[in-house]
């Protein structure tokens, strides 16, 4: 009887492991910036501060650890809902979890965006990609990789300046997505949402976010400050992108991983 319960052990493991390797075919990437003060943050939001409650043993003699957290929405690895920048869509707690997961794909514009910080990244961008590897698969996520995660946390280098207020927003300088291409996007490929490695899906120099409003009037979402892109090829890899469900929410920080 021992025996036989051993045996059955083994066969529920071994089933258990089957299911784990048929859900996660792949090498996972880790798409996502740590939460501490260094993070990024919009320069005139609230930036994280984590508060330790407790850190150490108790008189009861166990170890016990705890801390508060304050954040805004916007800041970090991290989601902007479709109500971010158009009224009566989606809060991110109403964001479909099908438009989160998904096919992904990387267009690297690095070339050109790092000999410009004002780079606005075009249809021709696009284009080009889909002649080299093919017409960007219906319904994808698709990752922009302009080469500013490299100087993450550095905001001088990031962001432009390193100055924070309502003043330092006139010093931004880092690439963006042009409104013409995210229109082309919606339009001819129905994607689900757009990420990139800079702070805004807008380019640092935006008055208008323009590209804001063309995607969240359409409820497509956008993730900013994805890390790790260079980690990824420009195709052949899923996106799981799930992020705080605040309700209500504009935004919230987000855990991004692509499994390739």
């Amino acid at each position: 009887m021992k025996t036989l319960s051993i045996l059955i052990g083994l066969v529920i493991s071994a089933n258990i492991f089957a299911q784990d390797q048929q859900i996660i075919k792949g090498e996972i990437v880790d798409l996502t910036h740590s939460f501490s003060e260094e993070s990024v943050y919009w320069v005139t939001a609230k930036e994280f501060q984590l508060e330790e409650v407790a850190s150490g043993l108790t008189d009861a003699g166990f170890y016990y650890s705890a801390n508060n957290f304050t954040t805004a929405e916007h800041g970090g690895t991290h989601i902007d809902a479709p109500i971010h920048f158009a009224e009566n869509k989606q809060s991110v707690d109403l964001i479909p979890l099908e438009n989160l997961i998904g096919t992904g794909v990387k267009i690297n514009v690095q070339d050109k965006a790092l000999k410009n910080p004002d780079y606005l990244i075009s249809i021709e961008d696009i284009n080009n990609w889909e002649s080299k590897n093919g017409m960007i698969p219906m319904e994808s996520i698709i990752l922009f990789q302009t080469g500013y995660g490299k100087f993450y946390p550095e905001a001088k280098k990031y962001l432009g300046t390193d100055k924070r207020g309502s003043d330092a927003v006139k010093e931004l300088h880092f690439p963006g997505l042009s409104v013409e291409a995210a229109n082309w996007l919606i339009g001819k490929r129905n994607i689900k949402a757009v990420g990139l490695d800079t702070a805004s899906i807008d380019h640092g120099q935006s008055k208008d976010f323009a590209t804001h409003v063309a995607l969240m009037t359409q409820n497509v979402p956008a993730f900013e400050n994805v890390a790790n892109l260079d980690n990824l090829p420009e195709k052949g890899f899923q996106i799981i992108a799930l992020p705080m469900k605040i309700k209500g929410g504009s935004g919230g920080p987000l855990r991004i991983i692509a499994i390739k």
